[in-house]
């Protein structure tokens, strides 16, 4: 069956055709053989997105929303990936935009009649409304990362003396084999990982070597390697032995504490999660609690949230010169930063960008879409 689709109504905006074959690779390979030789050639990858976004059938943030559903591992991420696919991203920067466009125009006005003894109310309104769009920038940026943890997946690294079944945990909750299990103290040396899904939310696992006064060269950098993890994961999974001591010190951030082996009889501190990893003890329960903490870092009830580390960066810029625009001493130069600030908001929908943006962007989709 040969499907055509006419532009500009088409994915791209162009005239298209999809062809639907029959039969196993070989004649997949075949088809294709022949439409090269007839002029074709294989697609590049995000091609046909790139065609859609230079073709005005997208923004960028629509089209990295494209690549966002396609590499959706859960149902959480999806939903987020249609959130911006439709649209409602692209129209929060739009909207900045516009009201800079306004504010820009408006400072334009005053320097061109500014012989012409405007009333203060004037440049008054115009402050306040420089002041009331970088509030709103400046609340977008305070979102704790939430949208790109949920894109990327978040860390979090189990830590603790040595032998308090750190292992054991991470390959019952992972439910496979992850990490060797032994008696030996010292046993994990390097960070092993383990990927799972928590209340909708990709995971990483994070198991560490035991923190503890190392017994030698080896063993040093493995707990060295266990501080550094913890310090950069998002949570951390502070496991002792039920009826044993705490985790020592240099564990910060935001620490959830395990008491495993509780099938021992040993006590759980207040506010602790109790479990057996070698008896699925409690096990339930910690994943209600991990699930819990996962969505409570991606979760976004507002406006929808940043999804990319060069979206961040577009409005932390565009936010710094607001603020410089606030302080200028001359309309000009207010008026320059103002200008400034609308680029790099432009940057992020596609309004302004380059062949070496477009090229990081799409060279990360699939071939072909």
């Amino acid at each position: 069956m040969v499907l055509w689709m006419p532009g500009p109504g088409s994915y791209t905006g162009e005239d298209s055709a999809e062809l639907y074959l029959h039969g196993g690779r070989a004649v997949l390979d075949g088809v294709a053989d022949a439409l090269v030789v007839l002029g074709a050639r294989p697609a590049e990858p995000g091609e046909f997105t790139r065609r859609a976004f230079l073709n005005g059938r997208m923004d960028l943030t629509t089209a990295e929303a494209v690549h966002d559903l396609v590499a959706a591992e859960t149902a959480e991420q999806r939903r987020q990936a249609l959130r911006q696919l439709d649209g409602a991203l692209g129209a929060v920067y739009r909207g900045w935009a516009e009201r800079l466009r306004m504010l820009l125009a408006h400072q334009e006005a005053l320097i061109d009649f500014s012989d012409e003894d405007l009333p203060d109310p004037v440049e008054a309104a115009l402050l306040a409304e420089l002041d009331a769009l970088a509030g709103d920038m400046a609340a977008a940026l305070a979102d704790g990362r939430r949208g790109e943890r949920l894109r990327e997946g978040l860390v979090f690294a189990v830590v603790g003396q040595p032998n308090v079944g750190k292992s054991s945990l991470i390959n019952a909750l992972a439910e496979r084999d992850v990490a060797i299990v032994s008696p030996l103290p010292g046993t994990t040396r390097d960070a092993l990982e383990a990927r799972v899904v928590l209340g909708g939310v990709p995971v990483t696992l994070v198991d560490t070597a035991g923190l503890r006064e190392a017994a030698d060269a080896i063993e040093a950098e493995g707990v060295r390697r266990a501080r550094a993890r913890a310090a950069e994961a998002d949570l951390v999974i502070a496991v002792i032995e039920a009826g044993g001591h705490a985790v020592d010190g240099g564990i910060d951030g935001r620490v959830l504490r395990v008491a495993n082996k509780v099938d021992l009889g040993g006590s759980v501190p207040s506010g602790a999660v109790g479990v057996s990893a070698l008896t699925g003890e409690g096990l339930d329960a910690l994943r209600c609690r991990l699930a819990d903490e996962a969505r409570a870092l991606t979760e976004s009830g507002g406006p929808p949230p940043l999804t990319r580390a060069r979206h961040r960066a577009a409005l932390q810029e565009a936010r710094a010169l607001l603020a410089e625009s606030r302080e200028a001493d001359w309309p000009e130069l207010r008026a320059e930063s103002l200008r400034l600030a609308l680029r790099a908001l432009g940057r992020v929908t596609g309004e302004v960008a380059s062949e070496e943006i477009l090229g990081l962007i799409f060279g990360q989709f699939c071939i072909g879409k």
